[in-house]
């Protein structure tokens, strides 16, 4: 399995890394989002370069021009509700792109730092055969994503599966390695970090991307996360 980290050579992600590191620029959602926003057009035009191209006769209004254009269907997943500005960045390069949504989440056992993952909505077109494209900013344990990978699979197994991230850790790279086909999965990432606190969150990552991005919730959604659910995304 490939992994490809951005932040090993110098570019602007870098410096949009950077600014959403920061505890004080941040605080500036609008920014925050912009800059998501960036770094899945980066990520888009740094990926595209893997994907399958066809000549094509290009009629100017002078002649004709020998062109290259995408042959890959894509499809372009989102794990919600943090995945959305990501999937904006991407959408606004692979403009012909079939979308997908997933929603999961953590659910907390009582009292503890443990969870599991809930997935209850999905909506996806046919996936057989096709580049699936899965975005969410943090990749911290892998559970979301592989539980996503899975419900998606519903739709039909893709040729090549390509994982987006803002910041990975080494843990959530390798449960990926472990429980999605090597030869079938690149795994993309901004940046990775190597800690995972008790919370299970990225060290030093950036914080909760949820709600920098769109703002805290309240008691109540947590309270209502806290419920017996059941998986219905079927």
């Amino acid at each position: 399995m490939e992994i490809i980290n951005l932040c090993n050579h110098n570019s602007l992600v870098s410096q949009y890394m950077s600014e959403l590191r920061d505890k004080v620029i941040q605080q500036d959602r609008m920014r925050f989002r912009r800059n998501v926003q960036r770094l899945g057009q980066i990520m888009a035009y740094e990926m595209s370069k893997r994907f399958n191209y066809a000549d094509t006769p290009t009629t100017t209004p002078l002649g004709v021009a020998q062109t290259h254009t995408l042959s890959d269907p894509i499809v372009l997943a989102t794990i919600l509700r943090a995945g959305l500005p990501l999937h904006e960045g991407f959408l606004s390069y692979l403009d012909n792109a079939e979308n997908a949504f997933v929603s999961a989440y953590r659910k907390y056992q009582p009292g503890s730092d443990s969870f599991d993952i809930h997935i209850e909505y999905m909506a996806c077109p046919p996936t057989k055969g096709k580049t699936l494209v899965i975005a969410d900013p943090m990749l911290a344990t892998g559970s979301s994503m592989e539980l996503a990978y899975r419900a998606l699979l519903s739709k039909g197994e893709p040729k090549h599966t390509h994982i987006a991230c803002i910041i990975a850790s080494d843990k959530a790279i390798e449960f990926i390695k472990q429980h999605l086909p090597a030869d079938k999965t690149t795994v993309w990432a901004c940046d990775i970090d190597h800690e995972l606190n008790s919370h299970s969150y990225i060290v030093p990552g950036l914080g909760d991307a949820g709600d920098l991005l769109y703002g805290e919730k309240s008691d109540w959604e947590k309270e209502l996360e806290s419920l017996p659910q059941h998986d219905n995304w079927l």
